[in-house]
């Protein structure tokens, strides 16, 4: 290729990356409905874009060490303590009966609609198994399931990919072999040796990380960078060892980062924000283009079937499985036997394994790829246009009104939230006293749980589905500095109420977050009205805010939370619910 042909291709492959996804969050639909078809029309209309033609031999490596990069970021979304009881059973339910019907149906379809051999089919089912983090976490975000369900859905497709990549590569060496002789038992130690390297490789990259990110302490930049060289190294040594090890390496050091007290990442996650985002864009892209027209066209039929063998049988029965004795609702059930699709490592193993299957002349192998791509492309298209309405339909998603976060335990914080709640939301409350937290629970109200930063925002508030942070301590400084930490993330907006002075505390007249209240009603003047009798109470006004009120917060019809900042901006309207500060009773007169 000449240069100016790589220029366009690479050139090509980015705006077509970015801008899928672009144009998929305009249609609110998941990204790899338009990647998909946008990668395959450009590799049909112009071989600049062929990623064999880009990077040559590069291609296949790069694309495992994308991969784990991709697995990494979901260890780091995923908190083992989160994850206890019925649900660990049931994720581990889901991952064994899953892999096992999901190999099983689709190498029993492929042998006999599809016309595979028995191996081509068996390697077919081997990548097939997988689902994955980036095609069931968006789909989440979209439906909003409880929090139960979203944590066995989001670890099960964390999960599932490593054990997927791994089964792939025993059987792929088994196919090249042509069997060799070796029965169950030795693909079974090959298996056990895979996963070992990728625990001690794991175990190596997890030392790192604590070296780099806690006796180092770099800045958040050189953070992001040392998290990326390290996965990125440990992943190729073990792919090096053994195929596809690096994924386990890569997952398990993400869980580790999460879940030893040692670390502390920054909680932004840059990875999920930009790198991991344009990876999985640029992989789709790269991947489907390489799939032709002509491969597909005598195989969509077929494969269009198998997808109704894995929507319909599989999944529902390996869902039945897993959940016996699980404690679960019948709507739980449906929803989890609706949430299969295939992902990025079923795109990647298909490019990866065919590849070598064919240029090993094994019959058959070619047809790998274009039934992986109908596959997936069928499945993503299904579960993102109607996870939805079935979830709905079950009665298994969140309310939609908001779930604010307040953070502070004086009487007249416990206060608003109670009024929050008389106004239908759903509030979470923190504080650090053990006396304010029996005071919350007095109140009847949920107390977050874990350490403030964890609950407030990056995983623990897409975890618990919070949707905004109201900082109300009776500290001015710590309102400011956690408002400042906490609104770096951008996940959720953070309010804090302002300071008694300008020339009062260290931090609090510059900090960040924005003010919750008119900025001349301080928290000082809040919880001093309210000793002196003042009461807060959620009204619903016909007419404007009557004088002696302060109008502090407004819930609108369908349940938003608008926080006011005295500006006038912020007026009741029909339908919504205000949440003021009263007046200061009189005092009784004397007798």
């Amino acid at each position: 290729m000449t240069t100016d042909e790589i220029l366009f291709g690479v050139g090509l492959t980015f705006v077509l990356a970015v801008g899928s996804q672009v144009v998929a969050s305009r249609l609110r639909v998941p990204a790899l409905i338009i990647l998909l078809p946008a990668g395959f029309v450009a590799g049909a209309l112009t071989d600049d874009i062929h990623p064999d033609r880009l990077l040559g031999a590069a291609f296949q490596p790069l694309v495992s060490l994308a991969v784990a990069l991709i697995l990494y970021d979901a260890g780091l979304g995923l908190d083992p303590r989160k994850l206890r009881g019925r649900p660990r059973r049931t994720v581990a339910g889901l991952i064994l009966a899953g892999v096992l019907l999901s190999w099983a149906s689709t190498a029993l379809f492929a042998a006999s609609v599809l016309g595979l051999s028995g191996s081509v089919a068996l390697m077919l089912g081997a990548i097939l198994v997988v689902s994955g983090p980036t095609v069931v976490g968006p789909l989440l975000a979209f439906v909003r399931p409880t929090d139960r369900l979203q944590r066995i859905l989001a670890w099960e497709s964390s999960l599932v990919d490593p054990v997927g990549g791994i089964l792939g590569a025993v059987v792929y060496a088994a196919v090249l072999n042509d069997g060799g002789g070796s029965g169950f038992g030795h693909r079974a130690v090959q298996f056990v040796i895979s996963v070992g390297v990728g625990l001690a490789g794991a175990a190596v990259g997890t030392a790192l990380l604590w070296l780099l990110l806690t006796r180092l302490r770099l800045g958040d930049v050189l953070a992001t960078s040392a998290q990326m060289a390290t996965v990125i190294a440990v992943a190729a040594a073990c792919d090096m060892v053994r195929d596809d090890a690096g994924l386990i390496a890569a997952i398990l050091m993400g869980l580790s980062v999460v879940y030893l007290p040692a670390f502390d990442v920054p909680e932004e996650r840059p990875f999920s924000e930009t790198l991991v985002q344009l990876i999985i864009g640029l992989l789709f892209v790269s991947i489907s283009s390489t799939v032709t027209p002509a491969s597909v066209r005598h195989v969509v039929l077929p494969a269009l079937g198998l997808v109704a063998v894995l929507v319909l049988v599989a999944r529902p029965l390996a869902v039945r499985l897993a959940t016996l004795g699980a404690g679960m609702t019948r709507g739980e059930r449906g929803f989890l036997a609706w949430m299969a699709p295939r992902g990025i490592v079923a795109a990647a193993s298909a490019s990866t394994f065919s590849v070598g299957l064919v240029a090993a002349g094994v019959g058959g192998a070619s047809k790998i790829l274009p039934v992986t791509f109908v596959v997936i492309a069928a499945t993503v298209t299904l579960y993102g246009l109607t996870a939805v309405p079935v979830a709905r339909r079950l009665g298994v998603t969140r309310p939609t009104r908001a779930r604010p976060l307040l953070v502070g335990g004086e009487a007249w914080a416990v206060d608003l939230g109670r009024a929050l709640r008389s106004a239908g939301l759903d509030v979470l409350m923190w504080a650090s006293s053990e006396d304010q937290r029996g005071s919350i629970r007095e109140a009847g109200l949920e107390l977050a749980p874990g350490e403030l930063l964890a609950a407030a925002t990056g995983r623990g508030a897409r975890l618990e589905g919070i949707t905004s942070v109201l900082l109300l301590t009776d500290e001015d400084d710590f309102n400011a500095l956690a408002a400042t930490v906490l609104s770096r993330g951008g996940v959720v907006p953070v309010y804090r109420l302002g300071p008694r002075s300008h020339e009062y505390g260290v931090v609090a007249p510059y900090g960040g977050g924005e003010t919750l209240l008119d900025p001349e009603l301080t928290r000082l003047d809040v919880s001093q009205r309210y000793a002196r009798g003042a009461r807060i109470e959620a009204r619903r006004f016909d007419d404007p805010v009557p004088p002696g009120y302060d109008l502090l917060l407004l819930v609108r019809s369908g349940g938003r939370l608008t926080p006011t900042d005295g500006s006038g901006a912020s007026k009741p309207q029909p339908g919504d619910v205000a949440v003021v500060l009263g007046p200061v009773p009189d005092p009784p007169a004397p007798r």
